[in-house]
């Protein structure tokens, strides 16, 4: 019974906000408090909500903080630089656009923390694509993909839980990985390469002759596309956005990027700043402190030492308020559906389920069985539920068959590009909501991508023999 409540109860949450019947949060609250109560449960859906808000508390405080601190590199001019290389890069076509996203969310991946690759990608790109009438939708899957295949290096989470739960080393694990995963990788360029292809034919061919002047300055002209269009004038130019989910719409007044003559800019403390920022990082790879503790202080630090004026600082945690507001409710939203998915015990019924069902012919083949699992599973559970609830599981499962605990750890990472897409996890939330794109839209257009960039990197570990 518990079972087919827990999916009947994912399946309603995802079919209501990919239709839009209901907002995330809204349908991460109030599905969650009816099913309490179908199970009979609904006298302890208080205690349920308080597990989950106390687990996941840490990482509201950490995202909070995080955008009050990245908010503020951004105001100071921090990432200038990335923005103009990148617009030299893309200039402005499509297809440069999409593949410099994904290789930007590579490369910032490296820190190990979606939220902080999500924030330095979308500050980078989104004027970019808003500019040009990209479709947003395309950057925030492209960017969730390759951070969902970077989320497995050993000091991203999932590495080291698989090895936590089975005692292994975490080098174990992941050295063996790493061919397979660089397939995982070039599968998602060559995935950004398809979808700006894509892009380019729908909003055609633009040039942008002074790509780094001020938008209001600036006129966009197609060269040709059936789905884009030009604009100009004295309040400034940009394509209008065609068709396709999730495209970049014009603001009322036309869309405007960062001002680059702003006065919340700081180039003489340019190096301050990215030198806070390098240190930060890195405290967060050696865990010297909790990251929640690290932000707090970061952000407490660049407020101080750049806007020394009380009324400075209040102005900038202003401005990023809204998104540290709309953040902070959709992790809370989001504990409430975990907190009843583990309480009611929902989440072992259908692992246990799921398990179960494996038959038995496919005991020697419990790799790929893992890996093949780790896609829905890890999508529909949080990583510690999926590494300390049911990989044991599945490990024992494996050596009865004769299969190590070394392949199954190995398999179980494979569905970390689909996982980073999941309504239970934090960091979506910041992409989603920096890039100011519907939830159901990224969804529904990021799973079968993220799903297939799983299947191929799961199809290199089998080729590789790894797995």
């Amino acid at each position: 019974m518990l079972t087919v409540l827990g999916f009947a109860m994912i399946a309603t949450f995802l079919v209501l906000i990919m239709t839009k019947k209901m907002s995330p949060i809204a349908a991460l609250v109030l599905i969650p408090a009816l099913f309490c109560v179908a199970v009979g449960e609904g006298a302890r859906l208080g205690d349920y909500v308080i597990d989950g808000v106390g687990n996941l508390a840490p990482t509201a405080a950490m995202l909070m903080f995080a955008i009050v601190y990245f908010g503020v590199m951004i105001d100071v001019g921090l990432f200038a630089p990335i923005v103009r290389g990148i617009l030299r890069f893309c200039k402005a076509d499509p297809v440069r656009i999409v593949v410099g996203t994904a290789v930007l969310a590579a490369i910032v991946s490296l820190d190990g923390d979606g939220s902080t690759t999500f924030m330095i990608t979308v500050s980078a790109m989104y004027p970019l694509y808003k500019r040009l009438g990209t479709s947003l939708v395309v950057m925030t899957g492209v960017a969730a993909t390759a951070n969902g295949v970077m989320n497995t290096l050993p000091w991203g989470g999932p590495t080291a839980r698989a090895a936590t739960a089975l005692k292994l080393d975490a080098a174990d694990i992941f050295v063996p990985m790493i061919p397979a995963l660089g397939v995982g990788l070039l599968f998602v360029f060559a995935l950004a390469y398809v979808l700006g292809r894509r892009e380019r034919k729908r909003i055609g061919y633009l040039t942008l002759d002074e790509a780094l002047v001020p938008e209001t300055d600036t006129v966009l002209v197609a060269a040709g596309g059936s789905g884009g269009g030009s604009g100009s004038g004295s309040t400034g130019g940009h394509a209008e956005a065609g068709a396709g989910s999730g495209a970049g719409e014009a603001d009322g007044d036309g869309f405007q990027g960062l001002d680059p003559n702003r006065a919340t800019l700081r180039p003489r403390l340019y190096w301050f700043n990215a030198g806070l920022t390098v240190v930060l990082l890195t405290a967060m790879i050696l865990e010297l402190l909790p990251i929640p503790v690290l932000f707090l202080l970061g952000a407490a630090l660049a407020l101080t030492v750049n806007y020394p004026d009380m009324a400075e600082q209040k102005a900038r945690i202003a401005a990023h308020a809204d998104n540290v507001l709309n953040v902070s409710c959709m992790v809370f939203a989001a504990a409430v559906f975990t907190g009843v998915l583990t309480g009611t015990g929902m989440v072992e019924h259908m692992a246990d389920w799921l398990v179960g069902a494996i038959p038995e012919g496919m005991g020697p083949h419990m790799g790929l069985v893992t890996g093949v699992l780790s896609l829905p599973l890890t999508y529909f559970m949080s990583n510690d539920g999926f590494y300390f609830g049911v990989l044991p599981v599945l490990a024992e499962a494996g050596a009865a068959h004769g299969v190590s605990s070394l392949e199954i750890a190995r398999a179980s990472i494979v569905g970390q590009a689909l996982h980073m897409s999941s309504p239970l996890v934090p960091a979506v939330y910041v992409l989603v909501g920096m890039a100011k794109v519907e939830f159901g839209d990224h969804t529904r257009f990021t799973v079968k991508w993220a799903a297939l960039t799983s299947l191929v990197v799961l199809a290199a570990a089998v080729l590789f023999g790894i797995v």
